[in-house]
């Protein structure tokens, strides 16, 4: 009896999954179930670190703002920042706000010292 010849489609998805994993190193490039353990665990780490990223990114800014804003004043810092720009109703992101911090320092005390003369002022006038 001859001998039948199997389809191309089970070597083709295989193909196109030994393309994904061809920069890996070692069997997780040639062996197919381990390519196919690889690429899940690739794709899930992936997966997850794009919203890691956008965490460590909010930090950074955070960070960033801090340490110019602590320099103004001892009593002032981060969080009274952002509580008097929600006050005054001034829509800058934290995005925003590091980059006018490291570029443009003398910027962002202008705008803290406005907002703290406004805060100062209807606090000392009772019209908060």
């Amino acid at each position: 009896m001859t001998r039948i010849r199997r389809g191309y489609i089970a070597r083709r998805r295989r193909t196109k999954i030994r393309l994904f994993a061809s920069s890996f190193r070692g069997a997780h490039s040639r062996l197919t179930r381990t390519i196919t353990q690889q690429k899940i665990r690739a794709l899930v780490s992936a997966h997850r670190d794009r919203n890691r990223k956008k965490r460590n990114f909010r930090r950074l800014w955070i960070t960033r703002i801090n340490a110019v804003i602590r320099e103004i004043g001892v009593s002032y810092s981060y969080s009274r920042l952002i509580h008097d720009l929600y006050k005054r109703q001034l829509l800058l992101n934290r995005k925003i706000l590091a980059q006018i911090a490291i570029s443009n320092r003398n910027c962002i005390y202008m705008i803290s010292n406005e907002i703290i003369k406004e805060v100062d002022w209807k606090e000392s006038t009772g019209r908060i």
